[in-house]
């Protein structure tokens, strides 16, 4: 891919010395709950892959399926696994924990990897399991991996944690590797919940895990973020005040020691790892429409993509059949600047794995490092309007976040 010139524009330059900037429009970053979701709701009457799929555990975090995956495969001590150097951090530390040793391959600018590489690594570093992401829920080349894995008798793990209700055209991914894990609150509105789908046997020292609830404070207090997100969506005055004093709640726990599983942050907990799903989480995920969130997620990312048109830089542009878009990605010359002057307008956008594991840095990384520091997500889950979407397209477009100097 050619060099680009991603020196900070003007218009950015001038938002680093803006401060006090009042909204009346607010765009959440993650889709809310509606306070009738606590309620009794109509089930789903069919529910998708991967909840439809037998063999699956449910788990408080996926970086938590991942840590026990990995222990059950007696990766402990001399197993290898390959991983993407684009990562958030999470599973790699996930990974480390649970005794294995982490070799990374390329991605590249395009979010693909090398394949040549990995096929080079399969044979030189004798793996016991590749991980594969796919990221936004673009699909890797995923038929090309589980083709070189079964050449090679390597476990496939595919880290579908941006990727749930994704498909490789008609066939779900997360059904191509031995194994698939899946963020689901990510996806959904829910407190909590990662799953981990076995496509084959389970293996036993996974039936043998034994889970503890997540404690109250812990489901409780992300519960009422994700009825106050959907509040604010919709009564913003209103809903600030009401998150000001859920902030100051949260200060007083913390204060006194009561400890709270915490979630959409980056890291691992090795003290947290056997906390299981909350009940409520289950019982949520029996009730949305999955069908209209897929729907909503594509019609979105396609309304965005008409609306930027020559005005931001997208790093992706296709949107398959099948994929179901987690976010809308952006490129921009100066992510933390771009981030906050689109916070300070109400906009929630997602600045995406800035870091990743130490040791996935350096020059040899460069591709990854390019894209930890121009990649930006605006969001567009189910919960959004046609007025938010157009108000959100007008500040992108009025703070002119693309990249000056770009050429393809």
């Amino acid at each position: 891919m050619p060099a680009r010139d991603l020196t900070v524009g003007p218009a950015l330059q001038s938002l680093r010395s803006s401060m006090g900037l009042k909204t009346r429009m607010y765009v959440s970053e993650w889709p809310g709950l509606h306070p009738t979701s606590l309620l009794e709701r109509p089930r789903c009457a069919n529910l998708p892959f991967p909840l439809s799929a037998p063999n699956g555990l449910y788990f408080f975090r996926a970086r938590n399926a991942i840590y026990h995956l990995v222990r059950s495969l007696g990766l402990v001590q001399e197993g290898k696994i390959l991983v993407p150097d684009y990562h958030s951090g999470s599973e790699v530390w996930a990974i480390r924990a649970a005794g294995a040793a982490v070799c990374y391959y390329h991605i590249g600018r395009d979010l693909q990897p090398d394949l040549a590489q990995v096929r080079r690594l399969c044979e030189s570093e004798k793996p016991r399991a590749l991980l594969t992401i796919h990221y936004n829920g673009w699909s890797q080349p995923i038929e090309d991996l589980a083709e070189l894995c079964a050449e090679r008798q390597i476990t496939l793990i595919e880290d579908c944690a941006h990727a749930m209700l994704s498909a490789n055209g008609d066939r779900p991914l997360g059904t191509y590797g031995h194994y698939s894990v899946f963020c689901l609150y990510k996806s959904l509105p829910v407190p909590n919940g990662g799953l981990l789908l076995c496509n084959g046997e389970v293996p036993e020292a996974l039936t043998r895990l034994d889970l503890q609830p997540a404690g109250m404070l812990s489901v409780s207090g992300r519960t009422a973020e994700l009825l106050l997100t959907w509040l604010r969506s919709r009564a913003f005055g209103v809903a600030t005040s009401m998150s000001a004093l859920k902030r100051n709640a949260g200060r007083l726990l913390n204060a006194v020691h009561l400890t709270r599983l915490p979630i959409g942050e980056v890291g691992f907990d090795l003290r947290a790892v056997n906390a299981a799903i909350s009940p409520l989480s289950l019982s949520l995920l029996e009730t949305f429409d999955y069908q209209e969130i897929v729907r909503r997620r594509r019609h979105n990312f396609l309304y965005l993509r008409q609306r930027l048109a020559g005005g931001a830089e997208l790093l992706r542009h296709d949107l398959p059949d099948g994929m179901c878009p987690l976010f809308f990605p952006l490129l921009v010359s100066d992510k933390p600047t771009a981030a906050a002057a689109l916070r300070m307008r109400g906009i929630a956008a997602v600045e995406t794995w800035n870091y990743g594991d130490g040791q996935a840095r350096g020059s040899q990384f460069a591709d990854a490092q390019f894209l930890r520091d121009h990649v930006l997500e605006l969001p567009i889950h189910p919960d959004l309007t046609t007025e938010q979407l157009e108000y959100m397209a007008g500040q992108v477009m009025n703070l002119n976040l693309r990249p000056p100097g770009f050429s393809h």
